[in-house]
């Protein structure tokens, strides 16, 4: 394990006020909603599965953190699953959905496991409609009327999803948005399904729909290019209410928007309100990265290992005097629920170590710091970790007192 220190705490706050220089412009929206897909899309993942305590204990974290909508699962997928589902709705305060195909059993399983909304999905892609469905456009469409009224009809919130949107003919887009809209279904969710969209042409797309539907809007990126989030957060600008996203990212393929990365963004770059209690958002990455046996990567935005860390020199010199010098400022651990760390290596500076050092309980001189960063290089250099136990055995070999020692010579 490497050596590391944490800056003085913080008291946690909600939001800081953005910069003042060329981005200050955070107008573009108050407000957006959170549709976490984590127990969903998020098992999806190849190789992952959870379990039905799994489910519960996810669930309850995003119930706590204030997650308006938790898609519990797929309730028509096994009896196990549609116990997990319905658990999920009956103990928690949040808007718990399930997922049904235009199919009469998924959508009558959803309806008796007691959830409030009802998430029904159908290809509108030709390609999908063709080679998977091996049906046609207007048998898609009759399916997915049939589907929004009969979720109509049982008094339950409805969900309709275009899967394939994004490589949907646009006529024929308009076409179902439009007849789903009049079945009277409440939010038309648009999924990026391969996540071949861009920001802009998303953009566009959400406004297009948005002219042809009195339903709310919400939207579905996948990160196959590294764009779902910031097609999320283009949705939201185009004027959608809601996103849907997974803890950690994770989902099919190259996975969904990332939960942490987009409530960040909402509450600190556009300076709008998600609802969502941040600070816990480090303990609810965690719990997934268990759970999901999916590791999360060190350079992972808000919850990687390294989002709060600093080895540089000049970066540590500048974070130990304002943390605010090299890193964005609107967004601190503290109000994720994480430490800032200071890594000694290759690249540490003697500010890092004269830190590190005070914080074990040393007294050294200025020569003593120099002369153990330059251990400290050169054991990085090495590929080696620099540890407590290290710096400790340097500073012995140098020489250094402890503060306690200093105060008896000095007496």
């Amino acid at each position: 394990m490497q050596c590391r220190t944490t800056t003085p705490a913080l008291t946690p706050v909600r939001a800081i006020e953005f910069f003042q220089g060329t981005l200050n412009a955070t107008t573009e929206f108050d407000t957006a909603r959170v549709f976490d897909t984590t127990l969903r899309d998020g098992e999806q993942s190849p190789r992952t599965s959870f379990s039905y305590e799994d489910k519960r204990d996810i669930a309850a974290v995003l119930d706590e953190m204030g997650t308006h909508v938790i898609e519990a699962g797929f309730p028509v997928n096994s009896d196990a699953e549609f116990e997990a589902v319905s658990d999920i709705a009956k103990y928690t305060d949040s808007t718990t959905c399930g997922l049904a195909r235009v199919v009469d059993k998924d959508i009558e399983a959803a309806i008796d496991s007691g959830v409030e909304m009802i998430h029904v999905f159908v290809s509108t892609s030709d390609v999908q409609i063709e080679d998977s469905m091996h049906a046609t456009r207007d048998q898609v469409k009759q399916r997915a009327i049939d589907s929004v009224r009969r979720v109509k009809e049982a008094g339950v919130e409805c969900m309709f999803s275009p899967m394939d949107a994004t490589r949907t003919d646009e006529d024929f887009l308009i076409e179902m948005v439009e007849a789903v809209t009049e079945a009277g279904t409440d939010w038309i969710n648009v999924p990026d399904t391969c996540g071949v969209a861009t920001p802009r042409r998303f953009y566009d797309m959400i406004q297009t729909i948005g002219e042809h539907t009195t339903a709310r809007i919400d939207v579905h990126t996948h990160d196959d290019f590294g764009l779902a989030t910031a097609n999320a957060l283009s949705g939201i600008e185009a004027g959608a209410h809601q996103a849907q996203v997974s803890v950690n990212g994770i989902g099919e393929r190259a996975g969904n928007a990332a939960y942490e990365e987009f409530v960040m963004a909402v509450e600190s770059v556009y300076q709008a309100d998600t609802g969502i209690d941040t600070t816990r958002i480090t303990e609810l990455s965690k719990l997934v990265e268990a759970r999901s046996d999916m590791p999360v990567p060190a350079n992972k935005p808000v919850v990687g290992q390294n989002a709060f860390s600093h080895e540089s020199g000049i970066h540590a010199a500048g974070v130990i005097e304002n943390s605010d010098t090299f890193e964005p400022g609107v967004m601190t651990p503290e109000m994720v629920g994480a430490t800032r760390e200071l890594v000694l290596g290759k690249h540490t500076g003697v500010n890092a170590v004269r830190q590190h050092l005070v914080e074990a309980g040393f007294d050294p001189t200025e020569s003593q710091v120099r002369a153990v960063t330059r251990k400290v290089k050169d054991r990085g250099a090495e590929k080696e970790r620099v540890t407590a136990s290290t710096l400790f055995e340097f500073a012995r070999d140098i020489g250094i007192p402890t503060v306690e020692e200093t105060e008896e010579v000095k007496a």
